[in-house]
């Protein structure tokens, strides 16, 4: 009996001291949770990730990505009596008040400010209404099948929903526009006119996770406290959601410690010329365009291989021809597509190629 207790201690400090790689999963505060990395999709941790709840002002990020992309950040906009009312936290615009949009963007995502998101409701979309139908075409064609907005603030409303999912979804999409990603991970911002700047609510980014680049808070009393975090570190993006969580800050930095601590983005293979066999029994000489990077656990690694095949030709209009896909699996679930190409494009044609690359890296890439 003694050996026995004296081996079962044994194994019980060895595996403290020694955690297995991907077994242990964070614990979080919150209700609904996701971690994914941000170039491929892969979610490394969930907790009711796809449910539908209430999200509160990581609406926000919605908002301010449409302003974006709308190419009126020049522009000034004018608070509307509707926007200057609107209850909730403000950057405390008043009516009549012109302002860029530029500067209302970054009220809206540092200091969270309602009467900003209706007055740039108002300037992009006509109006609120038109606006909130912008939104839901949006995340429609982001595949956010669990969304649906009924305001660009987030303040409570029974339609007005999304999931942790849908939302890393959408920070994804979001971080990939070099705007968006310098404002969100702006700690402060003082708008021309103004008295006094505007710091960051987000405090993983200000003062308590060195690794934060960005994020959006969101808290109403019905909803509880939502946050949207990224954080970089040794060449791994990772993305963070959490819904009704009453520890949200601890939350987010133990899943991004976690995810870094058992995950890190490896090579599946390098571009270059890939040989494809055909069924006559010959083979061609492909290419492909880009190196294929996958978040893997150290446990994961021998468990990866990859197939070539061949398909119907696809001629671009620039006369380069699709010929074959290289495809990879993860314990013989497909993750990733990669386009083989004819041939290695001229180096004249470079700038190009790789932006129209950009768009069948969507059609073929898995995540």
């Amino acid at each position: 009996m003694r050996s026995i207790a004296i081996t079962l201690i044994t194994l019980l400090i060895f595996c403290f001291s020694f955690p297995i790689i991907g077994q242990a999963t964070p614990s979080v505060s919150a209700n609904n949770a996701v971690l994914i990395e941000q170039s491929t999709g892969r979610i490394l941790f969930e907790k009711a990730a796809h449910e539908k709840q209430s999200i509160a002002s990581i609406t926000k990020i919605m908002t301010a990505i449409i302003a974006i992309e709308s190419g009126k950040m020049k522009e000034l906009a004018t608070a509307s009596e509707e926007a200057v009312n609107t209850e909730g936290s403000s950057i405390y615009l008043k009516q009549g008040e012109e302002m860029p949009l530029e500067d209302l963007v970054y009220g809206l995502m540092l200091r969270s400010g309602n009467d900003a998101a209706v007055t740039i409701a108002e300037h992009v979309g006509g109006s609120e209404e038109g606006f909130v139908y912008l939104m839901n075409e949006k995340a429609k064609w982001l595949g956010m099948t669990n969304t649906h907005f009924d305001n660009p603030h987030g303040l409570d409303s029974e339609t007005h929903y999304s999931s942790a999912y849908d939302m890393a979804l959408l920070m994804s999409y979001a971080m990939k526009n070099e705007e968006f990603k310098k404002i969100t991970g702006t700690k402060s911002y003082k708008s021309e006119g103004r008295e006094y700047g505007w710091r960051n609510k987000n405090k993983l980014l200000t003062a308590y996770y060195k690794y934060c680049t960005g994020g959006k808070t969101g808290f109403t009393k019905q909803t509880g406290r939502t946050l949207v975090s990224t954080a970089s570190k040794d060449g791994m993006d990772l993305i963070a959601v959490t819904l009704n969580a009453p520890d949200d800050w601890r939350d987010h930095m133990q899943m991004f410690d976690w995810g870094f601590d058992n995950y890190e983005m490896h090579a599946l293979s390098k571009k270059g010329i890939i040989d494809i066999s055909l069924e006559t029994g010959e083979s061609i000489e492909g290419y492909t365009y880009e190196d294929t990077i996958y978040p893997l656990a150290e446990n994961e690694i021998d468990a990866i291989n990859s197939e070539v095949y061949p398909i119907e030709t696809v001629t671009l209009d620039f006369k380069e021809q699709i010929v074959g896909k290289k495809r990879y699996f993860l314990h013989d679930e497909p993750i990733a597509e990669v386009a083989i190409y004819q041939e290695k494009q001229a180096e004249q044609d470079t700038t190009f190629f790789s932006n129209l690359i950009s768009v069948f890296k969507q059609i073929f890439r898995m995540s």
